[in-house]
């Protein structure tokens, strides 16, 4: 509408909403401040799961891969930026992230286990290299029967579809180096939060092999 506005009417128009597009517009606007909480609100989740500030940082970089992919969707798709289209954007928050949680968290158990660090990092890269296609693949194809919607509201679907399938797929392919690369230069120095009672029972063991020698 606004692209026929400036194309077809003079520079002096002024146009003003009301009724349903008013409201529409307003929640436009709603879904970008839903969708910075969305990310605060997962940031702080991972921070309280990792005990750690670094690690959620290194797996929330998999979302901007993923509203790049879904950009690129809805400009492939011929579609536009509606509330639709927002709403996959914030669906998307949970379905990248789960990547770069499959890669940190065994990446700390590499390490925990006395593995060097940037082996560490290239195993965990290796060996969630399944994982992350499977669960990648898995929402991305959930998603193709909205993004071949026809019919009633099919746009609507075909918006939430096209954010969807691009997004995971683009970021799917994308996490699988950016994350370990992220990781490698903030979380040189951290450790996961089992690190401790991991090395108290390693030292109960010790110890208690030491005790039945003795004995």
């Amino acid at each position: 509408l606004e692209n026929l506005i400036r194309t077809e009417l003079p520079s002096h128009a002024q146009i003003n909403y009301d009724g349903e597009s008013r409201e529409f517009r307003r929640s436009g606007g709603a879904l970008y401040e839903t969708f910075v909480l969305a990310l605060v609100i997962v940031f702080l989740v991972l921070a309280a799961q990792f005990e750690s500030f670094k690690h959620p940082l290194v797996i929330m970089t998999t979302v901007p891969l993923a509203v790049a992919g879904a950009l690129l969707g809805t400009w492939i798709t011929g579609g536009s930026i509606n509330v639709f289209s927002q709403i996959g954007s914030i669906m998307l928050i949970g379905l990248a992230a789960k990547n770069g949680i499959l890669i940190v968290e065994f990446a700390n158990q590499l390490r925990d286990r006395g593995v060097e660090f940037v082996e560490a990092v290239i195993r965990a890269s290796a060996i969630r290299l399944r994982p992350v296609l499977m669960t990648s693949l898995c929402a991305a194809f959930g998603a193709v029967p909205l993004l071949m919607a026809f019919g009633a509201g099919a746009e609507n679907r075909k918006a939430i579809g096209a954010v969807v399938f691009y997004g995971v797929m683009f970021s799917m392919l994308l996490t699988l180096y950016v994350v370990p690369v992220v990781y490698a230069l903030v979380a040189r120095n951290t450790r996961s939060p089992e690190y401790v009672s991991r090395l108290i029972d390693r030292l109960r063991g010790s110890t208690a092999g030491e005790a039945s020698a003795d004995a």
